[in-house]
C-alpha cells in the first residue's frame, strides 16, 4: 500500500476536503483507539479486533486511563500522551467525553477522527451546539472528522477497518470496485454485506452519520478520484451541500463512473423520519431528484434496487445501452415480462422471423422469433439452444443487453442450464452484457454455479422482475439528454423588496419582455377607464383586481370574466368592488387589469421555483382539475434543450390531449417548450425570484402558439 501523505494546512469547512486529507482517514498509517478495551462486545475492543483480523500493518495506539496495556499492546492514559501527527483517532467513548477528547486530539495534531457517539444534532439544541463545536475544532485544526453518530468505515482494498461491527470477509478482487457512502451506518453495512455476498469487489464503505465536518459530498468527490472505483453507491437522507454534491456527480459522469443514489424522504412521513434520524432538515425530494439526475446520478427506489443496479453496473459497464433482449422459458412468463417492460418503460425491440435470420436459424421450427423469446423447455433437451440463442442476440445490433430468465425448480435442472450458459459465454466471448434472472426465487441453485457465473462477469439476481426494473433505471439514465441549453439571460433589475409579491400586471410586463406571450391588457383606475380600455382591446374582456396583497384574486371575488360590452364592464366593475369590500375591506389596489378574453384551448400550468438549496427548477403539467386531483406535472432543470423539454412534456399522463386525441388537432407543444425555456433562463439569471406561476397557460393547435392568462412573481 502506498503511504498516505496528509495535508497540514487547514481547509475551510464547506469548500471541500482535499484527497490527501481524506487519505489520512481512509488510508492511515497510524490509528489511535480512544476507549480501547479487551472486554468482549466493547466498541474499542471490536475496533482493535477488526484491525488485527484484517491485517492492518500500520501503528496502533491504545488510549484508556485505567489500563497500561491491552492484549500485550501498550496503552496510554490520555490523548495528550499520543505521539504527534497520528493519522486517525477512533473515539469509542461515551458522548460526554467527546468534546474534551477532540480538543486534545487537535493539540496533538491528529489528522482525522471517527466519532461513534450519538446524541448530537439529532438530540436537541445542546446536542446541536456540541456538534457545531466539533465542526469548529475540525475547521481550526484542519482535522477530518467522520461522524458523530456513525459506524465508521472499512477500506477493503487496503485492509483498514475503523468500525466496531464485524464484516464478512471480502474476497472478490477486480479493477471495477464499488465505493459505498451512507449517512446511515447500518445501511452502509447492509449494502456492503450484500455486495460481499454477491462477490462484487468493494473499495470501501463509509458511514458519515451527522456530518459535523465532512459530508457525503466530500467522500463522493474522493471516490471519483480513485482509479479502481467504477461505481459509487450513496444512501443519503439529506444532502447538506447540493452545489458541491452536483459538482462531484458531474465529475463522476465525466470520468465514466456510475453514481447510484437511494434518498429516502419521498413521503411526508419519510421526510420527518429522516430529519429526526440525522438532525437534518429534509428537503424537497422531487426537486432533488430533478437536479441529481441531471448531473448523471441514477436514483434507486429501495435498498434492494440500489444493490441490484450497483451490481449490474459493476459487472457490466455497458448495460442499458440500446435495447434489451429477453429469453424466457415460458409463454406465460413472456407475457408477464412484456407487461412489466411496458410499465417500467424498458425498450424491448421487436424481433420477428423476417428480420432476424440468425435467431431464426438458432431456434427450433416451432419457436417463433419474438422479444421476449419463449424457448420453452427445449433447453433441457437441447442445452446448446441457450448458446445458439445468446450468440444470435449478441450479433443483433438492435440488442444492447441480454436478459436470460431461468426456471430453477431443482439443482440438477439448474446445473444443466447454468453450465450451458457458461459454455455459451466462453464461446461467444465478451460482447454484450448478459444478466441472468431467476423465475422461481428459492429454486435450487448450486453455489459453485453462481460463483462461476459471477466470475464470468454475469450478474445473477433471484428474480427476473427485479432485474427488469433495475435495467429500466439504468436504461433511462443512458437515454437522458445531456445536451445543455445556454442560460444567457440578463438578470431582471429593479425588482421589489425580498419577501414581496409582484402583482399580475407588473409580472406580465416583466415576463412579456422575456418573450412570454400574454393577452393584451391595460390597467384602469376607474370604471370609465375600464370601459375605454375594453373598447380599445375588443370584447369580450375580463377584469382582475391588482394588488401585491392579493395573489389569489378569485378567492376574494377579484375576477369578473366574459364581459361582452361597455355596460357589462361598468356593471362588472361595481360587482368587483363590492366583492373586495366584503372579502378584503381596506385593500389598497394598484388598479384593475382589463384584458381580452382568450380563446379556449388545452389548459396547462407552468411555474418555476428558485430552490434555496438546489437552484432553479421548472414545473410543467396539466392545469385545472388535472393539477388539483391528478398532479399530472413534471419538474425540469432550467437548462434543457427545446427537444428535451418536449420529450418530458410527452411523459405526462394526459399528454395524448396534446397530440390530437379523438380527432382534435395536435397542439403546439413547441410553443410550450419555448415558454419553459424562457422562464428557466429568467429564473436562473435572477436568484431574487423565489417563485413564478403561469396558470393557466392555454395551448392552441400546432403553429398557433401558447399564451399565459395569469402570472405571478414572488420574491
Amino acid at each position: 500500500m502506498t503511504e498516505a501523505v496528509c495535508m497540514d494546512e487547514t481547509e475551510i469547512l464547506g469548500q471541500g476536503l482535499p484527497s490527501a486529507s481524506l487519505d489520512c482517514l481512509l488510508r492511515p498509517r497510524s490509528v489511535a483507539i480512544v476507549g480501547a478495551s479487551d472486554k468482549p462486545g466493547a466498541l474499542g475492543a471490536s475496533v482493535l479486533a477488526n484491525l488485527v483480523r484484517q491485517g492492518f500493518d500500520g501503528d496502533i495506539h491504545l488510549v484508556n486511563p485505567k489500563r497500561t496495556e491491552i492484549g500485550g499492546r501498550p496503552c496510554v492514559a490520555s490523548v495528550d500522551d499520543l505521539p504527534e501527527g497520528v493519522h486517525v483517532a477512533v473515539l469509542a467513548i461515551p458522548r460526554a467525553g467527546v468534546l474534551d477528547t477532540m480538543r486534545g486530539l487537535a493539540r496533538r495534531g491528529v489528522r482525522a477522527a471517527v466519532i461513534f457517539s450519538a446524541g448530537f444534532a439529532e438530540d436537541g439544541p445542546q446536542g446541536l451546539a456540541d456538534q457545531q463545536a466539533i465542526a469548529r475544532i475540525a475547521r481550526e485544526s484542519g482535522m477530518v472528522v467522520e461522524g458523530p453518530n456513525c459506524l465508521g468505515l472499512v477500506n477493503f482494498r487496503d485492509n483498514v477497518s475503523l468500525t466496531f461491527i464485524e464484516m464478512p470477509e471480502a474476497k472478490a478482487q477486480g479493477d471495477r470496485r464499488v465505493g459505498i457512502v451512507s449517512q446511515s451506518g447500518a445501511m452502509a453495512a447492509v449494502l456492503a454485506t450484500t455486495m460481499i455476498h454477491r462477490d462484487v469487489p468493494l473499495n470501501c464503505y463509509i458511514s458519515t452519520g451527522n456530518e459535523a465536518a465532512s459530508g457525503i459530498e466530500d467522500y463522493l468527490a474522493y471516490l471519483v478520484d480513485q482509479p479502481d472505483t467504477a461505481v459509487i453507491a450513496l444512501i443519503a437522507e439529506h444532502v447538506r451541500d447540493p452545489a458541491r454534491f452536483l459538482a462531484a456527480a458531474r465529475a463522476a459522469r465525466d470520468a465514466g463512473k456510475a453514481v447510484v443514489l437511494l434518498h429516502p424522504g419521498r413521503s411526508a412521513a419519510g421526510a420527518e423520519s429522516a430529519a429526526t434520524h440525522t438532525g437534518a432538515m429534509a428537503g424537497d425530494h422531487a426537486v432533488m431528484a430533478v437536479h441529481v439526475q441531471r448531473a448523471g446520478v441514477i436514483l434507486a427506489d429501495s435498498l434492494e434496487e440500489l444493490g441490484d443496479i450497483v451490481e449490474i453496473l459493476a459487472r457490466s459497464p455497458d448495460a442499458g445501452i440500446g435495447g434489451t433482449g429477453v429469453i424466457a422459458e415460458s409463454g406465460a412468463f413472456k407475457a408477464m415480462m412484456l407487461d412489466l417492460a411496458e410499465a417500467v418503460a424498458l425498450d424491448l425491440p421487436k424481433l420477428t422471423d423476417a428480420d432476424s435470420p440468425a435467431l431464426r436459424a438458432a431456434l427450433p421450427d416451432f419457436v417463433p422469433v419474438t422479444n421476449p423469446m419463449d424457448i420453452t423447455a427445449q433447453g433441457l433437451v437441447d442445452p446448446g439452444l441457450y448458446g445458439r440463442t445468446l450468440a444470435a442476440l449478441a450479433q443483433d445490433d438492435r440488442i444492447g443487453t441480454i436478459l436470460l430468465t431461468l426456471i430453477q425448480t431443482d439443482t440438477g435442472t439448474s446445473h444443466i442450464k447454468f453450465k450451458a450458459v457458461l459454455d455459451a459465454l466462453q464461446a461467444i466471448g465478451e460482447t454484450k452484457p448478459v444478466i441472468v434472472g431467476g423465475v422461481d426465487e428459492g429454486g435450487g441453485v448450486f453455489a459453485d454455479d453462481l460463483a462461476a457465473l459471477r466470475a464470468a462477469g454475469v450478474t445473477y439476481l433471484p428474480t427476473a422482475e427485479r432485474t427488469l426494473r433495475a435495467l429500466a433505471r439504468i436504461a433511462a439514465h443512458r437515454q437522458r439528454d445531456e445536451a445543455v441549453a445556454p442560460l444567457d439571460a440578463d438578470p431582471i433589475a429593479d425588482l421589489a423588496q425580498v419577501g414581496s409579491t409582484i402583482p399580475e400586471h407588473r409580472s406580465k410586463a416583466i415576463m412579456g419582455a422575456q418573450g412570454i406571450a400574454f393577452p393584451a391588457f391595460e390597467l384602469a383606475q376607474s370604471a370609465q377607464e375600464a370601459v375605454a380600455a375594453a373598447d380599445r382591446l375588443g370584447y369580450p374582456v375580463v377584469l382582475k383586481a391588482q394588488s401585491p396583497e392579493l395573489p389569489h384574486k378569485s378567492d376574494a371575488g377579484g375576477v369578473i370574466i366574459n364581459l361582452a360590452d361597455a355596460d357589462a364592464v361598468a356593471a362588472g366593475w361595481d360587482r368587483l368592488m363590492a366583492n373586495l369590500a366584503a372579502s378584503r375591506p381596506g385593500l389598497a389596489l394598484d388598479g384593475v387589469l382589463v384584458e381580452g378574453m382568450a380563446a379556449k384551448g388545452v389548459e396547462l400550468i407552468v411555474g418555476a421555483r428558485n430552490d434555496p438549496h438546489w437552484g432553479p427548477t421548472i414545473l410543467v403539467g396539466f392545469g385545472g382539475v388535472a393539477a388539483e386531483l391528478l398532479h399530472d406535472v413534471c419538474l425540469l432543470p432550467p437548462d434543457l434543450t427545446r427537444d428535451a423539454i418536449i420529450a418530458q412534456i410527452r411523459t405526462l399522463r394526459m399528454a395524448p390531449l396534446l397530440d390530437g386525441f379523438r380527432g382534435a388537432p395536435a397542439m403546439d407543444i413547441g410553443a410550450v417548450a419555448d415558454i419553459v425555456q424562457r422562464l428557466g433562463r429568467m429564473v436562473a439569471a435572477t436568484p431574487a425570484i423565489r417563485e413564478v406561476d403561469l396558470n393557466p397557460v392555454i395551448v392552441y393547435p400546432a403553429g398557433q402558439g401558447a399564451i399565459a392568462l395569469d402570472a405571478l412573481i414572488s420574491l
